[in-house]
């Protein structure tokens, strides 16, 4: 694995990540009124399982999966599952918008954990950007802490878990290729999407109105993730994940578009400080790339 830092292309793989991610939460949220969370993860890692088989055949990289790390997949891959489990109900239960505000105080996490357990620097660029991003999904989400709901706090607790799961992946980026990375997502995943459904008296099995949708989950989500652990491999996971803030304002429009969600002047206000935290952000990572080289 290339580790040279290219902070302008990670910032382009991440924003392929990006349009990915919000592709499968409208994904997600015109099937949540027929299948549930596990059903969801069940079915979109058969399909990233099916894609990611394919294409390692046909480019003849079958051999780069590797099985001296499974420890280290298994764990990330089940805090990932609980993650994306939570997300998926919280994404049923309340708007898209505010799921999104509560699940970017991941890069928050990110940030503290890439310091205690990757030695990533803390640099005042990376601590402006996460503070500005931060106010900015305060402002979005507005949550209301006297009378939290369900669907608020496993947002909110997901973040955690994918902040867990980004550190993970980084560190397997430092010795597994990236097909070895996405076959052991698809596959531990599947394994857990089936046993938790085996766990249920019925299943809702896919219909001609959700397989579409289910087959987008499961190519955006390999998508999404093949982008991210591109990135990760490129740039310190410190200074991608608040990129990902922009998502935010992206699946603000998507949701007034196709949810008849509302957006206020706080909400636009919110919207603006994220993006300006990724500017600040990026200028900083350029700044230590330019003296890296120099």
């Amino acid at each position: 694995m290339s580790h040279i830092y290219r902070p302008a292309r990670a910032a382009l793989w991440m924003c392929g990540s990006i349009v990915s991610f919000s592709m499968m939460a409208v994904a997600g949220r015109y099937v949540s009124g027929v299948h549930n969370t596990f059903e969801i993860m069940a079915f979109r890692s058969l399909v990233g399982l099916a894609i990611v088989l394919s294409l390692a055949i046909a480019n003849r990289r079958l051999g780069e999966i590797r099985r001296d790390r499974l420890k280290q997949h298994f764990f990330r891959n089940l805090f990932h599952f609980t993650g994306q489990n939570l997300w998926f109900f919280a994404l049923a239960s309340v708007p898209i918008a505010q799921v999104f505000a509560l699940e970017f105080t991941s890069p928050i996490w990110v940030i503290i954990l890439s310091f205690l357990f990757l030695g990533e620097r803390l640099t005042g660029a990376k601590i402006i950007a996460a503070t500005l991003g931060f106010l900015g999904i305060l402002l979005v989400a507005r949550p209301d802490f006297e009378a939290l709901e369900p669907g608020t706090i496993t947002a909110a607790m997901s973040a955690i878990f994918f902040a867990a799961t980004i550190i993970m992946t980084k560190a397997l980026t430092r010795h597994e290729s990236i097909v070895s990375i996405l076959f052991w997502l698809t596959g531990f995943q599947l394994c857990f999407g089936f046993a938790a459904l085996a766990l249920h008296d019925s299943i809702s099995w896919p219909t001609v109105m959700t397989l579409p949708w289910l087959v987008v989950i499961g190519a955006a989500g390999l998508m999404a993730h093949y982008c991210l652990t591109t990135a990760l491999s490129m740039a310190p996971a410190s200074f991608l994940m608040p990129i990902d803030f922009a998502r935010l304002p992206l699946v603000v429009v998507i949701g007034m578009v196709l949810f008849g969600e509302t957006a206020d002047a706080l909400l636009l206000l919110g919207g603006g400080l994220i993006i300006l935290a990724n500017w600040i952000n990026l200028r900083g990572g350029q700044r230590v790339a330019s003296q890296t080289a120099a």
